[in-house]
């Protein structure tokens, strides 16, 4: 299994790594100190797929760093206690689900802007901005609890996003808690409609 996950930030990437030809935003990111975040993709051995983030929500960019090159890494589930002087509703959402989240038995995080923000200092949260969350249900997590939980996050100020973190790869709380037979599951590889997202499956999608 790969040390490092999706959503985990990575530091160490230098402006020299950066592949030639990538949008000018990137190199300043780079620059700048911040980390990349891990990305669902296979790659060559030594190396991992990452994103870069930059200050507009659009500025979004796929390369790949060398693992050798990692200095620190910080986990979504690093940031879930992590205080911030800002207030602001995905910060204020994030405050009334913490104690819910300690007590639910399973391990969270935090990712998205709000992790970004929390585990950088950088100010990439506004006023409409989402709170992004992963839970890690490496047992099977009912639909009628998904359910319970996703009446939970929908009672919060802003909107909030939970990702299941299976052994199989990630799906949609929403997705699971809906009534639909299939559901999406994202892996390393590809994204596919599957009954069960906790057993492998060759169920495609059409």
């Amino acid at each position: 299994m790969n040390t490092y996950l999706a959503h985990d930030l990575l530091w160490g990437m230098t402006p020299e790594q950066v592949p030639a030809g990538a949008p000018a935003w990137v190199l300043e990111s780079i620059a700048a100190g911040q980390p990349v975040v891990v990305r669902r993709s296979l790659m060559a051995p030594g190396q991992i797929a990452v994103g870069v983030r930059g200050r507009l929500r659009e500025q979004r960019y796929a390369t790949s760093m060398a693992v050798a090159a990692i200095a620190r890494r910080v986990r979504p589930e690093d940031l879930c206690h992590v205080p911030s002087t800002r207030d602001l509703p995905a910060l204020q959402a994030l405050s009334r689900l913490r104690p819910l989240l300690d007590v639910s038995g399973w391990a969270w995080g935090v990712s998205g802007s709000a992790g970004f923000e929390l585990a950088t200092g950088v100010e990439a949260l506004h006023e409409r901005s989402d709170l992004d969350l992963i839970l890690r249900t490496p047992h099977f997590l009912d639909r009628l609890q998904a359910r319970e939980l996703l009446a939970q996050l929908d009672a919060s100020v802003c909107a909030v996003d939970m990702q299941l973190q299976t052994p199989c790869g990630a799906v949609a709380l929403r997705e699971w808690a809906g009534s639909s037979r299939r559901v999406l599951l994202k892996d390393d590889v590809q994204a596919r409609l599957v009954s069960d997202p906790w057993q492998p499956s060759l169920e495609q999608v059409a």
